[in-house]
């Protein structure tokens, strides 16, 4: 690899190979992450069990997906960011070929709950934000949100795709389709991806020079995980960042993502209709996450997430009151589509900023906790809902609610630091 970072130099830093590599991985773990919601209806109809039921292991899934963020990153400063994510991926490819000969529903938790979910978990955004604060200097805001922008594009590439499948054949040859994916993505980490630019005889990209090489970590990862939540969670803005993307992970992964082809079909929609809708939103959301790194570099974080958060609201109000129609369905793709994860990008900015950026990716890990945790109480509330009251319209509103006044939480993110001794003349400083 030192080879070709001699040969790439002065035509393109290695990182932007390294970030590509992660881009795929991320994009690969996605699709595995993206696919529980078109199995949803074919396992219904396999084996007769109800939405509540199923919401279970996807609601699991969900939660340790999130759960195992600052655990992954920890593990990444102890035996290094290209092990970790090969593990990871063998044990999704792994997992996801035996779940094909599930017949009950525990081994359903068993499978695409717990292992999976611990292995998505590790392959998730801490990844993007542990390689952004390793291999980037500059341009840190565009790289994450590019790297973000891999869920949007796991979707766009997998959900028409399976749906098709899942129609015409059946569950079980989805899952094998999810494994090839997982496992042909572990011979490319293996050869490309670089723990830090010292591997490869450079500099992070846009160094001057000034910047340390993270140091490997002898630390047990759990310890290091558990430590830094204990340091962390004494700061206000520490919370109002996890309950932000609480509600964040609430209205994106957990509902819409879990359960808007369900609701399609519920109107009328054929699935691969569904999840075509799905992938569309998935291109309006690549435009709009790498947007949004975009302005994080320029603009206040903190206004940002306010518009996402407060738009992202008033679409979730509007679905279920637009008839899934055709307009109505392609309006919400579009406007919710460009907001989708759009959050991502100015939350990992914010936490750099109030924390320091050697810490950024485990105290991300742990802000991606409450992101999954509100995901998985969607993922079961929404699913139960469905069955105790046949609609999921109260799923809805209660979810466009929740993002309207986080809207006007985030605004609070640093005003304690700010009106602190010398804080106001601090602050009218850096204006």
């Amino acid at each position: 690899m030192q080879a070709i970072a001699r040969r790439l130099e002065g035509r393109l830093h290695y990182g932007w190979i390294v970030a590509a590599v992660t881009f795929l991985a991320l994009l690969a773990a996605a699709g595995v992450r993206a696919t529980p919601s078109v199995l949803i209806v074919p396992l219904e109809q396999s084996f007769g069990w109800t939405r509540g039921t199923i919401s279970v292991a996807i609601s699991v899934n969900i939660f340790l997906y999130g759960l195992m963020g600052p655990f992954a990153g920890a593990l990444m400063l102890r035996i290094g960011i290209r092990r970790t994510v090969m593990l990871a991926l063998g044990l999704m490819a792994a997992t996801i070929a035996v779940s094909t000969f599930i017949t009950a529903p525990w081994q359903l938790v068993l499978t695409w709950g717990i292992l999976i979910g611990l292995g998505s978990g590790t392959v998730a955004l801490v990844l993007g934000a542990t390689i952004v604060s390793r291999w980037f200097t500059a341009r840190r805001g565009l790289v994450m949100g590019i790297l973000t922008a891999s869920t949007a594009t796991g979707q766009l590439v997998f959900l028409p795709m399976l749906a098709s499948v899942a129609e015409s054949s059946g569950w079980r040859p989805v899952a094998w389709i999810a494994a090839c994916v997982a496992a042909a993505m572990v011979p490319l980490v293996a050869l490309f991806m670089r723990d830090q630019p010292r591997d490869v005889g450079l500099r992070p990209y846009g160094d001057d020079g000034m910047t340390q090489s993270a140091a490997e970590s002898q630390a047990n990862p759990i310890v290091v995980a558990l430590a830094t939540l204990a340091r962390v969670s004494r700061s206000r803005d520490f919370w109002l960042l996890f309950l932000s993307f609480f509600v964040c992970g609430l209205s994106t992964n957990g509902l819409i993502g879990t359960h808007l082809i369900a609701a399609c079909f519920d109107q009328g929609i054929p699935e691969v209709r569904a999840a075509s809708l799905l992938a569309m939103m998935g291109i309006f959301d690549l435009i709009g996450t790498t947007l949004s790194g975009w302005l994080s570099d320029r603009y206040d974080s903190r206004w940002l997430l306010f518009w996402y958060y407060g738009l992202r609201g008033l679409s979730l109000v509007f679905l279920p009151y637009s008839g899934f129609t055709f307009y109505g369905l392609t309006l919400f793709a579009v406007f919710y589509g460009l907001d989708w994860i759009a959050t991502v990008p100015p939350t990992v900015r914010l936490i750099g900023d109030n924390f320091g950026k050697q810490e950024t990716p485990v105290i991300f890990g742990w802000v991606l906790a409450g992101h999954q945790m509100g995901a998985a109480v969607a993922a079961f509330g929404a699913g139960t809902l469905r069955t105790e009251l046949g609609s999921y319209l109260e799923a809805f509103v209660i979810a466009g609610i929740a993002c309207i006044a986080t809207a006007i939480m985030v605004l609070w993110i640093g005003r304690a630091k700010a009106l602190g001794p010398g804080g106001a003349q601090q602050a009218a400083a850096g204006a």
